[in-house]
């Protein structure tokens, strides 16, 4: 059976009838919903020369290119100058610089509102320490959007930029500096061409991130942005303009995804050079030594803040902080009594049954689409890649109207059961928006592991399912295991497709910190968000390691099995 050529097609279709019933089929059912009377008018409204609807959309797409612009200005310039130089400071910075990763959205963007906003820590302490009558330098609107989106996704910037600028040959930048060019010709004409995959990379995941966020805008007051009114319809009881919002949204994020990817398809970015990577130049100037490590101190409590600032909010009691710089009451009784009240920690509890009960779906279809993918030949291959890509590029908040859209009755993918209002809503919309982390961690596995060893497992008369569970799955179980790691703790700080489908019985915890926060309950909102900060350095260092030792440990495992 597995030697037959129909046996690709026999393992894939179970993969395809799995993305088109939960990705594709609930995408057309939205559009479905967007124009159920057949008039198209809600679409005639992102085309007149007014409205709501189209000044949504300008706000969302100018926002997230302005971020695409700060986020590379910060990152780019935070890698270049961490890989390229040694100063006072250095290793403080490289070692702090990925704190705003282990942010959860939500959590972000209420630090920042804590931090900076008009009652915040930072404009009430200069506003008293200036003698002034208003707060100083606080930020609102779409300036605070910003501010949070630069925050929080220039790690996607400098992540692919220290990558890049880690392998690259400086032999190519001093032979143009030995033919005369500037250092402006040199970043334009090598060091810039030389990053524009880490570039592309950076830009695709900041604009969409950035184009489904919802609680930056939330919390700011930037009503008028695709995600908000989203929400604002669904909320009112209008699926249909909302499903529009969602319809257009979503051919947004892919038509980005598409031109970004044919943007970095036109040209080879391979060095011809046989180099060595660059070593950092010493920064020997006392004046520069010295500016470097005022820099180094300032960005250091830059990076460090919001996660201390909820720290610091945790611990204080409810109701206390009103006009003051920083609160002056403090407590445990936050802590205590998320532990202790069944109703405070029954969010923790879905949070965490309905993140494990997505992941374990998520891995299993996760595996096995990033097998066939990698091994398997098969027509319609690039179809199913397509299907990852296309949950990859939908934001939480499309991902959440398509599942209402599909399954608000029942139909063949959900057993004939209306899944909307139900638990199984929640788990469902999380393995749509997480299933490419463990997708994307496994085939990178596979593409560094020898499929020579399950094809000699084979031969000598292994079953398929033997050799793929003992051999295979064996060899790539770290990066599975690292994608299923961030996969969870992405979904224990799941918040903008929750917010559309929770219900009283399954609020997350991410959910349950808004909540709060509407309630004036900022100590327990604060309580809350600290532990999923906790929770999530926890995976990122188990995370790390298994990273560090997939290839060791892929060699040493691979010799032992081939003996």
């Amino acid at each position: 059976m597995t030697g037959s050529r129909w046996f690709p097609y026999v393992l894939v279709l179970p993969l395809a009838l799995v993305l088109w019933g939960y990705i594709v089929q609930p995408m057309l059912a939205t559009f479905a919903e967007s124009v159920g009377d057949g008039s198209g008018a809600n679409y005639s409204a992102f085309l007149s020369g007014g409205g709501v609807a189209r000044q949504s959309l300008i706000n969302s797409v100018v926002i997230s290119l302005v971020s695409v612009v700060l986020c590379a200005a910060v990152g780019v310039s935070m890698a270049f100058l961490l890989r390229r130089f040694q100063f006072p400071g250095r290793s403080v910075i490289e070692a702090i610089i990925l704190v705003p990763a282990a942010l959860p959205p939500l959590i972000g963007a209420i630090s920042f509102q804590l931090l900076y906003s008009e009652t915040g820590i930072v404009p009430r302490a200069l506003q008293r320490l200036l003698g002034t009558e208003e707060p100083v330098l606080s930020v609102s609107g779409i300036a605070g959007v910003l501010v949070v989106h630069t925050f929080t996704m220039y790690p996607f910037f400098y992540l692919a930029a220290s990558a890049a600028l880690k392998g690259m040959d400086p032999s190519v930048e001093e032979a143009a500096y030995n033919l005369g060019a500037s250092r402006v010709r040199v970043w334009r004409t090598v060091l810039l061409p030389m990053l524009t995959p880490a570039l592309v990379s950076g830009a695709l995941l900041v604009f969409m991130t950035s184009l489904a966020s919802y609680t930056a805008p939330l919390l700011f007051g930037v009503d008028q942005t695709m995600t908000m009114q989203i929400y604002i319809n669904r909320t009112n009881g209008d699926m249909p303009l909302a499903s529009t919002y969602a319809s257009v949204l979503g051919v947004v994020s892919i038509l980005f995804l598409l031109v970004m990817r044919w943007y970095e398809g036109r040209r080879s970015y391979r060095s011809q050079s046989k180099g060595i990577a660059a070593h950092r130049r010493e920064v020997t100037n006392p004046v520069a030594r010295w500016l470097a490590m005022a820099g180094s101190l300032v960005a250091v409590a830059v990076l460090l803040a919001p996660a201390a600032t909820i720290a610091l909010v945790a611990f204080s009691r409810d109701g206390s902080w009103t006009t003051q710089v920083l609160p002056e009451e403090y407590t445990l009784e936050n802590f205590t009594a998320i532990v202790s009240e069944p109703k405070a920690f029954e969010p923790i509890l879905n949070s965490l049954t309905i993140s494990a009960v997505a992941t374990a779906a998520i891995i299993v279809v996760g595996v096995l689409i990033a097998y066939a993918v990698r091994r398997l030949q098969f027509v319609g291959r690039s179809l199913l890649d397509i299907g990852v890509m296309l949950a990859w590029a939908l934001p939480g908040t499309v991902v959440a109207i398509n599942l209402i859209a599909a399954f608000s009755t029942g139909n063949v993918f959900s057993f004939g059961k209306v899944l909307v209002a139900t638990f199984w809503i929640m788990p469902l919309a999380y393995f749509v928006r997480f299933l490419p982390m463990v997708f994307r961690s496994t085939s990178a596995a596979l593409a560094q592991t020898d499929p020579a060893l399950e094809e000699a497992a084979r031969n000598l008369g292994a079953s398929w399912a033997r050799s793929f569970l003992t051999i295979t799955v064996r060899l790539v179980l770290p990066g599975v295991i690292a994608g299923a790691l961030l996969a969870f703790v992405h979904g224990v700080g799941e918040f903008v497709a929750s917010v559309l489908i929770y219900t009283s019985r399954t609020e997350p915890i991410s959910v349950a910190i808004n909540n709060s926060m509407y309630r004036f309950e900022i100590g327990t909102a604060s309580a809350y968000g600290l532990l999923q900060i906790v929770l999530i350095f926890i995976v990122m260092l188990v995370s790390g390691r298994l990273e560090r030792g997939r290839s060791s440990g892929n060699a040493k495992e691979a010799a032992a099995w081939a003996n």
